[in-house]
């Protein structure tokens, strides 16, 4: 099947199904989090399959690369942020190591497409 749009991207469904998990953890926390890491934790989840999006909407290779470089960044931000829930017992060891899984997976396949447009990129000029 043919790319068509960010839509038929694994590495988007699957990250827009993270954000969705994101919130309901979220939900969870403490009311006097809400504009702190809660906010943080969600923009950061929302922004790798908007930067996804982003980057498959544009015309150059390397602007595609950019955005996923900048979705790439936000896992990690996202992964760093979800150790920090957990220190401070908003979360538990177990749910942090089944949602870091689900993120490293998102992550391997931002990696993945990274390689994949670096190639393309190389064949380009």
């Amino acid at each position: 099947m043919a790319i068509q749009s960010h839509k038929d991207l694994e590495v988007w469904q699957k990250a827009m199904s993270f954000v969705s998990v994101i919130y309901a953890l979220t939900k969870e926390f403490p009311k006097d989090e809400l504009y702190g890491l809660t906010n943080q934790i969600r923009r950061a989840a929302v922004s790798i399959p908007s930067n996804i999006a982003e980057g498959r909407s544009k015309r150059s290779t390397r602007d595609y690369i950019r955005f996923i470089n900048i979705a790439y960044g936000s896992a990690a931000e996202l992964e760093t942020q979800l150790m920090i829930s957990q220190n401070l017992g908003y979360i538990s060891s177990e749910q942090l190591d089944k949602h870091l899984a689900e993120l490293n997976c998102v992550a391997r396949m931002l990696n993945g497409m990274h390689s994949g447009l670096e190639r393309k990129l190389r064949t380009e000029t």
